[in-house]
């Protein structure tokens, strides 16, 4: 199973889109390139030799000439990869692995050395309870007790848990989660805490507790490259909402033609051009809103009487009584 080598970077925390704060340990891979194939007619056994690091001085001589022979930069850190008999024919000598292997969300083994602490105690090393600080205790008040029985069986079991060097071994974490990928910059953002101190390399690998799926080593490779535009080429244009698709000509058929917009008439000799208003020439008046017609325009408006003005008398008609 083919995993990729990578620095630890450090820790943070990432907020997950429902705002809750995960811790994360952010591994950085280098450049992992497939240094060398193994197979079981050559070596026995199908795995890849993968080479990561930038301190050449810790590479010993014999690995310094085989990395040569194939011309490819001296790299401190090697490590092999079991692969399947159908893996194989997949990978090929010199290819870069890139974080891009693993997915979003995917479960993963982290194995690394744990931070060296020194020679510690029981009590710090297996977490054993202290004895009691009086009552007669004086001088074993962080030992461990009894480490066996008495004559039979006469020796102390193997395993037994004592005080000794602590850290400083190799340790693996299963079933952690992959929180982010960033394929910019090779990184890979794992929940929780890894084993190591910073700077220190780690080994990451597809869960073995969780079902796998067959995956691509190199999907770059497969990925098809974006058509660049030549020069004097227009952008596809895309189709708006409700908007139809253009229809395809069948055989034998005429392309529509385009409508021609009219052009404006030119004016023949002799002709005389439209009559412009002159200066101090007034347009033609039109009928506002709520206006008389023009008969009435011309008609004289009754005078007003002025001031100690009297008004005319109108004629009384007097019936005679003879008339009557």
């Amino acid at each position: 199973m083919i995993g990729i080598v990578g620095k630890k970077c450090g820790m943070t925390r990432v907020f997950t889109d429902d705002g809750r704060s995960v811790p994360v340990t952010i591994v950085q891979a280098d450049p992992n390139f497939i240094n060398k194939i193994k197979t079981k007619d050559s070596d026995g056994y199908n795995a890849i030799q993968v080479s990561a690091g930038s301190k050449v001085k810790h590479l010993s001589k014999p690995n310094q000439g085989q990395i040569n022979q194939k011309n490819k930069e001296l790299r401190s850190n090697l490590h092999e990869f079991r692969l399947n008999d159908h893996e194989v024919d997949m990978v090929e000598a010199g290819k870069e692995i890139k974080v891009n292997y693993f997915k979003k969300g995917e479960k993963v083994d982290v194995a690394g050395k744990s931070i060296g602490k020194g020679y510690a105690g029981v009590i710090k090393r297996h977490n054993f309870s202290m004895q009691d600080a009086t009552h007669g205790n004086s001088l074993a008040h962080r030992a461990p007790g009894s480490i066996g029985q008495n004559q039979t069986p006469g020796r102390v079991f193997k395993g037994k848990k004592m005080s000794g060097q602590m850290g400083n071994v190799n340790r693996t974490i299963q079933n952690l989660e992959i929180i982010d990928i960033d394929n910019d910059k090779n990184l890979l953002f794992i929940k929780g805490s890894c084993a190591g101190h910073d700077n220190s390399y780690l080994v990451i690998t597809p869960s073995i507790k969780s079902k796998q799926e067959e995956r691509e080593i190199f999907p770059e490779a497969n990925q098809k490259k974006p058509q660049k535009l030549k020069l004097n080429q227009k952008k596809p244009q895309k189709l708006k909402l409700n908007q139809k698709k253009p229809q395809k000509l069948k055989l034998n058929q005429k392309k529509p033609q385009k409508a021609q917009p009219e052009k404006p008439q030119k004016l023949k000799l002799n002709q005389k051009k439209p009559q412009k208003l002159k200066l101090n020439q007034k347009k033609p008046q039109k009928l506002k809103l709520n206006q008389k017609n023009p008969r009435k325009l011309n008609q004289k408006k009754p005078q007003k009487l002025k001031l100690n003005q009297k008004k005319p008398q109108k004629l009384k008609t007097r019936l005679k009584n003879n008339e009557t």
